[in-house]
């Protein structure tokens, strides 16, 4: 009977757990639940709408490219360098550069004198207007000195901030007091 006992028992702990590996799960099968995004507001987008309008139409400072300034001399057109000339004589001297620089010369560009003796010419003056990549001539009065000597006068163009660019020209001559006679 013990043998019996011990049998229910052992068959009745052995239906027990064959039965609790069998047991359903009481906590329900997990779903995939598609995802639905949040409602918004038909109010709330309309005023998106008008405040991105608003950004958009303000006038943002449009960066403005930067430009190189360059000047390179290209020939003498008149007055070469060395020229005998009369003293108080009037010099009508021409020089033609390249505008060599990206940036465009408008009226704000100037001409200064950077060395050498004025001869009467005015300093500043106005740059001759030259878009990037063209010629332009350069032209300036001058008076001869009265005393006979070598001159040379240099002149440089400069930006509208003040800052000088290119390389420098000239005009060089030799005031000699028979020169007049010569003619």
């Amino acid at each position: 009977m013990i043998i019996n006992r011990h049998w229910v028992l052992l068959s009745l702990l052995i239906t027990l757990m064959i039965t609790g590996c069998r047991a359903e799960d009481t906590r329900g099968t997990p779903t995939l639940d598609v995802y639905k995004p949040p409602t918004v507001d038909p109010a709330i987008l309309e005023f998106q709408a008008t405040e991105a309008a608003k950004l958009t139409a303000v006038s943002l400072p449009t960066p403005t490219p930067v430009c190189s300034n360059n000047l390179q001399f290209l020939e003498d057109l008149s007055i070469e360098d060395g020229t005998v000339v009369a003293p108080g004589e009037g010099l009508d001297k021409r020089w033609k550069v390249h505008n060599s620089g990206t940036c465009n010369w408008n009226t704000e560009y100037e001409v200064r004198l950077v060395a050498g003796p004025i001869m009467d010419a005015p300093s500043p003056r106005a740059l001759y207007p030259a878009l990037s990549g063209t010629d332009a001539e350069i032209q300036m009065h001058f008076t001869a000195p009265d005393e006979p000597g070598a001159y040379r006068s240099a002149w440089q163009a400069f930006a509208p901030d003040g800052s000088p660019f290119g390389v420098s020209f000239f005009i060089d001559i030799v005031v000699e007091a028979q020169a007049a006679t010569e003619e």
